[in-house]
C-alpha cells in the first residue's frame, strides 16, 4: 500500500512513518523538507499537491501547529485539511486518516477549536475517511515545560487530568486503521492509567536531574476547565494503549533534559 503521512517528521509522525515501513508500506512524507507546502496546497517544485499523491491509497494527517490560539488553529486545520481533501479527491485517494482529541466535544476552544474545525471538514467531505481520537501524550510533558518554565527558577504547570497514551502506540494505530476500510470514527485510544499532569512532570524531572520547583495553576478558559476535568481522559469503552507513562521515561523516545533543545521540544506532532 502507498501511504502518504502528512506531518511525517512531528512527535506522531515520525513513529507513523516507522510504522508503515515496517509493515512494508510505500510511504510519501509531506513535509517542508520534502517540498510539500500543505498550507498552500502545493507540492515540490511548483507541481500540484493532487500530483504528489498520484499513485496513494491512502493519506494519513498528523501535521499540526503549536498554539494556544483558537483563530490561528482553526485557521492552520481548515487549510491543511481543505487543501489535502482537495487533493486526495483530485488523486483519487480511497482513505483519509485523521488524528484527533479524545474528550474535545464542547470544546471549541485554543487548540481544540482547529481540531474540531478538522473533524467537520473530514466527516462532511466526500473522501472516505476515518478519525482516530487518542487522549494527550507522555511527550506533552517534554513540550510543556519547554513553553513554560522560567529558566532554572520554577515551572508552573497547568492543571492536567489526563490518561496519556505513547506517541508510538498512536503511531502504530494509525498505520493499522489506515490498512482497514474506511469506518468514520475508529475506537478512542487511551493510555493505560490515569495521571496528573503536575505529578508526571515532576518525575520526569527526578528522572532527568533537574532540580526545579513545580507549581500547579489553573488555566482559563474552556480549555482550561477541559484540562481540569475528566473528558479528555476517554471513557470506558476506548482502547488502551499499554506503554506507561515511566516505561516511556525509561524508553529511547523520552529525550532527557539537558540533551535537548527547547524548540526541538516544542513540537506536538
Amino acid at each position: 500500500m502507498r501511504i502518504a503521512i502528512a506531518g511525517a517528521t512531528g512527535v506522531v509522525g515520525r513513529h507513523v512513518l516507522a510504522a508503515a515501513q515496517a509493515r512494508g508500506h510505500d510511504v510519501l512524507p509531506l513535509t517542508r523538507s520534502t517540498g510539500h507546502d500543505l498550507a498552500r496546497g502545493a507540492g515540490p517544485a511548483g507541481t500540484s499537491l493532487a500530483a504528489a499523491l498520484d499513485g496513494v491509497d491512502t493519506v494519513i494527517d498528523v501535521a499540526s501547529v503549536q498554539t494556544t490560539s483558537a483563530a490561528r488553529s482553526r485557521a492552520f486545520f481548515t487549510a491543511v485539511t481543505s487543501n489535502l481533501l482537495r487533493a486526495e479527491r483530485e488523486g483519487g485517494v480511497g482513505h483519509h486518516v485523521a488524528l484527533s482529541i479524545v474528550g474535545i466535544d464542547g470544546v471549541d476552544a485554543s487548540y481544540f477549536a482547529g481540531k474540531l474545525a478538522q473533524e467537520r471538514l473530514v466527516a462532511g467531505g466526500a473522501v472516505p475517511h476515518t478519525i482516530l481520537r487518542a487522549t494527550q501524550f507522555h511527550e506533552f510533558t517534554e513540550q510543556v515545560t519547554a513553553r513554560l518554565s522560567l529558566g532554572r527558577l520554577l515551572t508552573p504547570i497547568p492543571i492536567g487530568r489526563y490518561r496519556p497514551v505513547a506517541a508510538r502506540e498512536v503511531g502504530a494505530r494509525l498505520v493499522e486503521v489506515a490498512e482497514a476500510a474506511p469506518a468514520g470514527r475508529a475506537r478512542d485510544l487511551a493510555g493505560p492509567r490515569e495521571e496528573r499532569l503536575v505529578e508526571m512532570v515532576r518525575r520526569m524531572f527526578a528522572h532527568d536531574g533537574v532540580r526545579r520547583p513545580v507549581v500547579e495553576f489553573p488555566f482559563p478558559g474552556a480549555y482550561g476547565r477541559a484540562s481540569a476535568s475528566d473528558v479528555l481522559r476517554g471513557g470506558a469503552d476506548a482502547d488502551r494503549g499499554a506503554v506507561t507513562f515511566d516505561d516511556w521515561l525509561r524508553s529511547g523516545d523520552h529525550t532527557p533534559i539537558g540533551s535537548r533543545t527547547d524548540a526541538a521540544a516544542s513540537t506536538r506532532t
